[in-house]
C-alpha cells in the first residue's frame, strides 16, 4: 500500500512537471509570435515612412526643376553647355551613390548585395535606360524654345498615360479599369488646373513643341519602367550599387554628347563657361531628383511617381517660370 501511494505521488509530480513545461513552451512560443508580428509591423511602418519621405522630397525637387532651368537662362539663352551640365549631374549622382556605399561598407561590411564587382549580365542592361535618359534630359532644355511654362506643365501630363501603357506592356502588370479611369481623370484635372483664362497662348503650342513633349513623355515612361524592371529584378541588391552602374553609363554617354555637340565651345571657353549660381543649384536639384526617383522605383513604383508628382505639380505657380 505504501509503495502504491508513493508511486501515485511520483506520477502526479511527473505529470505536473510535464504540464509546467508545456505551459512554459506555449508562453515562449506566444511571445516569439508576438515579437515577430511586432517586428513585421515595425518594418512595414519604416518602409511606408521611407516611401513617404522620398516621394515628398521628389515632388519638391521635380516641381522646381523647370523653374531652375528657365532661371538659368540669360537673355533667353543658355550661356553654358547643357551637355556639360548633364555630365555633371551624372557625375554628382555617381559620387553620392559611392558616398552612400562607403557608409554602408563601414557600418555593415562588404557583402554580395552591396559590392561593386558584378557580372556582365547584370551590367549590360544599364546602357539602355542611360541612353534614354540622355535624350530626355537634353530635350528638357530645348523644349522651352517652343513651349512656354504653362504649356510645358500641361504637356508634362502626357507622362501619366505613357507610363501607364508602358507599365502594362513591359512589366506585364494588369491595371484595373478604375486605375485607367483614374489616370485619365487625373490627366484631365491637372491640365484643367494649369489653364489660365487671362492668356490666349496656353494651348497654342507649335508642332515642334508638341512633338518634343510627346517624345519626352515616351522616353521618360519607357526609361522609368525599364529601370524599375532592372532594379526590382534583384530586390536584395543595394540600390546604390545599381545606381552607380546606371550613372557610370550616363557619364559615358554625356561625355560623347559633349564631344559631338559642344566640343569647340568647351575647348575654347572652358568646361564651366557661362555657369552661374542658379546653374549649380539646377545641377544639384537634378542629381538629387534622380536619386529620389530611383528610391521610388525601388520601394514603390513608377505609377506612384508620375501620379503623385503630377497631382501635386499644379500647386507650384507657373507664372514664376515665365520670367527670364
Amino acid at each position: 500500500m505504501e509503495y502504491r501511494k508513493i508511486k501515485d505521488e511520483d506520477d502526479h509530480d511527473v505529470a505536473s512537471d510535464i504540464e509546467s513545461v508545456k505551459g512554459k513552451s506555449h508562453t515562449v512560443a506566444s511571445s516569439n509570435i508576438a515579437m515577430a508580428t511586432l517586428g513585421v509591423g515595425s518594418s512595414e511602418r519604416i518602409n511606408w515612412k521611407r516611401k513617404g519621405v522620398v516621394t515628398c522630397a521628389l515632388t519638391i525637387l521635380t516641381s522646381s526643376q523647370a523653374i531652375l532651368i528657365v532661371w538659368s537662362k540669360r537673355a533667353g539663352k543658355y550661356e553654358y553647355s547643357v551637355t556639360t551640365a548633364n555630365f555633371l549631374v551624372e557625375t554628382l549622382k555617381c559620387a553620392l551613390s559611392l558616398l552612400a556605399l562607403t557608409r554602408i561598407w563601414k557600418n555593415e561590411g562588404v557583402t554580395d548585395d552591396n559590392r561593386l564587382s558584378t557580372t556582365f549580365d547584370e551590367v549590360k542592361v544599364f546602357p539602355i535606360p542611360a541612353a534614354l535618359y540622355l535624350f530626355k534630359n537634353l530635350l528638357q532644355y530645348y523644349i522651352f524654345a517652343y513651349v512656354d511654362a504653362p504649356g510645358y506643365q500641361i504637356l508634362k501630363n502626357l507622362n501619366i498615360i505613357s507610363t501607364g501603357v508602358l507599365y502594362r506592356i513591359i512589366l506585364k502588370r494588369k491595371l484595373s479599369e478604375i486605375q485607367w479611369a483614374g489616370f485619365i481623370l487625373l490627366c484631365c484635372g491637372c491640365t484643367t488646373a494649369q489653364l489660365n483664362s487671362n492668356s490666349d497662348r496656353v494651348l497654342q503650342t507649335s508642332l515642334p513643341g508638341w512633338t518634343m513633349a510627346i517624345v519626352m513623355a515616351l522616353l521618360s515612361g519607357f526609361a522609368g519602367v525599364y529601370t524599375e524592371a532592372i532594379i526590382k529584378k534583384r530586390p536584395s541588391r543595394n540600390i546604390n550599387v545599381q545606381n552607380f552602374w546606371l550613372y557610370v553609363f550616363g557619364m559615358a554617354f554625356n561625355a560623347v554628347a559633349i564631344v559631338i555637340q559642344d566640343f569647340d565651345a568647351v575647348a575654347n571657353k572652358g568646361f564651366f563657361h557661362g555657369y552661374s549660381f542658379i546653374t549649380l543649384l539646377m545641377i544639384l536639384n537634378h542629381a538629387l531628383s534622380g536619386i529620389a526617383v530611383s528610391m521610388v522605383m525601388k520601394y514603390a513604383d513608377n505609377i506612384v511617381k508620375v501620379v503623385y508628382l503630377q497631382k501635386n505639380a499644379h500647386s507650384f505657380p507657373c507664372h514664376f517660370l515665365t520670367q527670364g
